[in-house]
């Protein structure tokens, strides 16, 4: 099984208004922790569609092995 790329082992903090977002879930993307299309070339990951509703600090995953997609849930401790 393909295994996504580790873009970092921290989560990225980030604030974010409302809007509609796509979080890379290959670890491919030049723009993390969007997506930029990269994973079509060779990939079989897709982007994780996720929407904000207020404006807030959101952490999302850097590791791509989270549980809790697109958000942190601490797994970049273990590996």
């Amino acid at each position: 099984m393909d295994e996504p790329l580790i873009s970092q082992k921290t989560p990225y903090q980030l604030h974010l208004a409302p809007g509609k977002y796509y979080w890379c879930a290959c670890g491919e993307s030049k723009s993390q922790p969007f997506c930029d299309g990269s994973h079509k070339a060779k990939r079989l990951f897709t982007p994780i569609a996720f929407e904000i509703t207020e404006s807030k600090t959101v952490w999302l995953c850097g590791c791509k092995h989270t549980s809790n997609k697109p958000f942190c849930d601490g797994t970049h401790k273990k590996i």
